[in-house]
């Protein structure tokens, strides 16, 4: 039924009435082919992927924007966190548990942005499904409570959200961002200030949000038992230039209240040598990691799989390095590094452009560390292939 929709929905929208503003359609083309060894075994799984984005000025002063993806995926579809959580620690369970993990990657048809921004004299408004976009850092975001990144692919496009924007210039370089996310009732919609700003060589911002925040207790004996709590986070970012060097941070304090109030950090820099060589160096501390990796529990693992925490450990370092071999060949790779227990994850990538509407990306990812740490064995490896074709 959802595919039938967008399809209907789709073809209104391509042929729009003699009468309408021109409608921009563009999006690209991306399969993908991913390999992953674990427990001695080689699994793939392939996926082709459609985006269809449509831009339109209704009005010099009103925009609409949308975009439809159309994803399928074909190799090992079904899998199971219980397979990449260290046995000891699920050892500790009864061998039936394992059931409820399981996880799978099903063709996807859906709606992911689609939204009208209205440019009034002193403010814009932007409503509907849209980008969310927050803090300075690459890796991680503490002051985003709406997307968190995959660390192996930081820069790839995060989900849309339903919010409703408001965006104020204040003069003298200041302005103020408000949004709502609305939900069932105001208590568990999401709310958002951001006051923006420059000073001198630098950008900065204070953000205010409240959210609820859906934690499970995967130990629970019967089921997965969600609890929910209401987060507020106060927090700020700045980026600029230091020394001739590129500088940023991010930080933001949680006041959950009913469970535990916890806070993040990040400091990150960035250089360009003469040789054009890329090198970007980021530190992020989450307090709710473990600085152990003899106390990561189910909890720890599960809630790290499944986005409702950023970091299974507490302090990590990532660094990223490119150089451009070519000028269509740019070579490098990324490593994370958990300062807390020690393990190390390597991600070499290669970016190769064919034409300039066709590109393809290489990216690997090799776990160093102990069993049971954060990048240890039980991550298993990985390799993905990547061609994208723009339209």
């Amino acid at each position: 039924m959802k595919k039938l929709l967008c399809a209907i929905v789709l073809s209104f929208l391509l042929v729009p009435p003699a009468d309408a503003q021109d409608l921009d359609i563009f999006g690209y083309f991306e399969p993908q082919f991913n390999l992953v060894h674990l427990d001695d075994n080689y699994f793939q799984v392939q996926s082709n992927k459609l985006r269809v984005d449509l831009k339109s000025y209704v009005d010099e002063d009103i925009e609409f924007g949308a975009n439809f993806d159309w994803i399928v995926y074909h190799g090992k579809r079904e899998w199971n966190y219980w397979d990449f959580i260290p046995e000891e620690v699920t050892s500790l369970y009864h061998p039936l548990r394992r059931e409820r993990y399981r996880f799978s990657f099903d063709d996807r048809t859906f709606l992911d942005n689609a939204y009208l921004r209205f440019s009034f004299p002193s403010f814009d408004l932007m409503v509907g499904k849209q980008q969310i976009s927050l803090g300075t850092g690459y890796a991680w975001n503490p002051t985003d409570v709406f997307n968190v990144k995959d660390l192996t692919d930081p820069t790839y496009e995060q989900p849309g959200h339903n919010a409703v924007r408001v965006d104020w210039p204040l003069g003298g370089g200041f302005g103020l961002l408000g949004l709502y996310s609305p939900e069932s009732n105001w208590e568990t919609s999401g709310k958002l200030v951001r006051l923006k700003g420059r000073w001198r060589h630098f950008d900065f911002s204070v953000i205010g949000t409240e959210t609820e925040w859906g934690l499970t207790d995967y130990e629970y004996p019967f089921f997965n038992l969600v609890s929910l709590h209401r987060r507020r986070s106060l927090g700020g970012d700045f980026a600029g230039e230091l020394l001739g060097l590129g500088v940023w941070g991010e930080g933001a304090y949680n006041f959950v209240g009913d469970f535990e109030d916890f806070w993040e950090l990040l400091m990150g820099g960035d250089y360009t040598f003469d040789s054009q060589i890329y090198l970007l160096l980021e530190f992020y501390h989450h307090s709710l990691g473990k600085s152990n990796y003899r106390d990561y529990d189910l909890n720890d693992w599960l809630r790290f799989f499944n986005q409702e925490q950023k970091s299974l450990t507490r302090d990590q370092i990532y660094g990223l390095i490119q150089y451009p071999l070519t000028d269509l060949l740019k070579i490098g790779g990324s490593t994370l590094v958990s300062l807390s227990d020690g393990s190390i994850a390597l991600v070499p990538t290669l970016l190769y452009s064919f034409h300039e509407n066709i590109e393809f990306t290489l990216i690997g990812n090799i776990n160093i560390g102990k069993d049971g740490k954060a990048y240890g064995s039980s991550q298993g490896r990985g390799l993905l292939l990547r061609s994208r074709v723009y339209f």
